[in-house]
């Protein structure tokens, strides 16, 4: 309140109501209704909403043929050239930011010309008419002008007008914020092609394409088609996820069971001694860093080396959860002969490994944070449950482990 107050200036009703002046106007369209949170059009006055929406429709207009004009350019070009004095064709000019560097100067005063004659001649507001409308334009602009010679299109019954009108102005709102999009992600990515809003076709009936995201590819990485980059983009995406799911195990166990004896008996560490998660880095010795390493670098080289031949992430003697033949345990690798069982097992593997990526980027950050792995970490303090203000949904809420204490 106090903020909205000193930003828009009032304390009255319509510091959280919004203005009554315009709110029968079109644009005005649950779920929002009238949106007016800088209190533009809390004066009343009626000239400058009228300003404000003729510049909303023409820029809402604008968009909407800028987003068709990023997509037509990859399917059809005009033929000839832009430029016969300078040799360019339409053909050699990029669409979308890069094509600002490529038109010549000629090609942007013929474009700001035609723009100019339609703003001063065509399009030119007539105060006695509603914003947004000219004499002699219908329905999608169609009228009579110096290319064409059209009846403008009309809708007499009132009702099916407004609804028009108010799907236009809806339109161009989403076509500006698309655009906005477009914009950013072609000046991000580089490219204004298919991949820049379609999914990359050649791998979509792979293992781990699931609802509602489907083929999730934003930065285009495997829009070349390349199978071997794409096996071993997968390969490595099995390996975190199969860490982080035994790490996420690994940051609940040990607040219930520590193994028995030493960790290092020449130093007289035990491992009951050791904490674990991100406290544990400084306590665990050299050598146990290094016996961990040679233990990785053993299965990474040994037991667990790609074979071209098989599918990412499945090795030799090794089935269902990790069980197969080494040099620690001989068992009979667990094998799922259905084939559309086998696939819904590998799909879960892929999805659980995601989710415990996010989940292990939380549990470190919280517990660099919070500075605790134990239960109070994500389970709230037990002490004042029963307490006022404990409420569904959320129940006794103390992130920070506020009350942790009991005190």
């Amino acid at each position: 309140m106090v903020f909205q107050n000193g930003t828009v200036g009032t304390t009255g009703p319509a510091m959280w109501l919004p203005s009554g002046a315009f709110e029968g106007e079109l644009g005005v369209q649950a779920p929002v209704g009238f949106w007016d949170p800088l209190g533009l059009a809390a004066d009343g006055d009626v000239d400058n909403f009228k300003r404000r929406r003729a510049v909303e429709l023409k820029h809402g207009r604008i968009c909407m043929l800028a987003c068709v004009g990023y997509i037509i350019p990859e399917y059809f070009r005009w033929p000839g050239f832009l430029s016969p004095a300078q040799g360019i064709k339409f053909a050699d000019v990029p669409h979308g930011i890069a094509a600002v560097s490529k038109v010549p100067l000629e090609g942007w005063l013929q474009i700001g010309l035609f723009i100019g004659h339609y703003e001063g001649q065509f399009f030119r507001q007539d105060p006695k008419r509603a914003p947004g409308d000219f004499e002699n334009y219908g329905f999608l602009g169609v009228g009579k002008n110096f290319i064409f010679n059209f009846d403008p299109i009309e809708f007499p019954d009132a009702e099916v007008r407004k609804k028009k009108l108010a799907a236009e102005i809806a339109n161009g709102r989403l076509a500006m914020i698309a655009l906005s999009a477009m914009v950013f992600q072609n000046g991000t990515v580089g490219t204004t092609g298919p991949a820049m809003w379609l999914p990359s076709g050649a791998f979509e009936g792979e293992l781990g394409v699931q609802a509602p995201v489907g083929f999730w590819d934003p930065l285009g990485l495997a829009a070349d088609g390349d199978v071997d980059n794409f096996k071993r983009r997968r390969a490595v995406e099995l390996k975190h996820g199969r860490i982080c799911m035994l790490a996420c195990v690994g940051y609940i166990i040990p607040e219930y069971f520590r193994w028995p004896g030493f960790l290092s008996p020449a130093q007289g560490i035990k491992f009951a001694d050791v904490p674990h998660g991100i406290a544990a880095v400084s306590k665990v010795p050299l050598e146990g860093w290094l016996q961990i390493g040679l233990f990785i670098g053993h299965y990474e080289g040994q037991f667990f080396r790609q074979d071209p031949k098989r599918a990412p992430g499945d090795f030799e003697n090794y089935g269902f959860l990790g069980v197969g033949k080494n040099f620690i345990f001989n068992f009979d690798p667990i094998e799922f002969p259905d084939a559309e069982v086998r696939k819904k097992k590998l799909a879960a593997e892929i999805a659980n490994g995601r989710l415990a990526m996010i989940a292990l980027s939380a549990m470190v950050f919280q517990n660099g944070t919070v500075g605790t792995t134990g239960p109070a970490m994500w389970l709230p303090s037990g002490a004042f449950e029963g307490e006022l203000g404990v409420q569904a949904p959320v129940g006794f809420w103390d992130p920070l482990g506020l009350a942790a204490d009991g005190d």
